[in-house]
């Protein structure tokens, strides 16, 4: 006599741990927006991101190498961000979750953008977006 299992068979994915960077209230001067004052000038964003990143079967051993360096990260953020004008908050996020996922073992990023200045009686105005590395390929 058999008895059927509670819940259907799957197929067996090998899991892989993974970890969370992430970067929270990182605030530049951006040129970005599509109205005429908006050109005129930069504005404050603010920028948060969340990636998950899968873990190495090797040991860290406290090694800066072993591990995605946020520093690094940072840097080709704000880089991005300030090189130049963008009309529209959801181009600039599309572009920050392509440069996260071109990092190393990131297999899932969350854009999150603000513009902080727009509105006076709003704390921010803005989107929040996110992408896989699956994503990515298909497109």
């Amino acid at each position: 006599m058999s008895v059927e299992p509670l819940h259907p068979a799957t197929r067996h994915m090998p899991d892989r741990t993974t970890r969370l960077v992430f970067v929270r209230d990182l605030v530049l001067d951006c040129l970005i927006g599509v109205h005429r004052h908006e050109r005129d000038g930069s504005q404050r964003v603010r920028i948060n991101l969340d990636l998950t990143v899968f873990e190495s079967a090797d040991p860290i051993e406290d090694r800066l190498s072993n591990v995605l360096c946020y520093e690094g990260l940072i840097l080709k953020v704000r880089r991005l961000a300030t090189s130049g004008h963008v009309n529209l908050v959801e181009t600039l996020a599309e572009r920050l979750a392509e440069l996260c996922l071109s990092e190393p073992d990131v297999s899932i990023v969350k854009v999150r953008l603000e513009k902080l200045d727009v509105f006076a009686d709003a704390a921010s105005v803005g989107i929040e977006i996110r992408r896989s590395n699956d994503q990515v390929a298909e497109e």
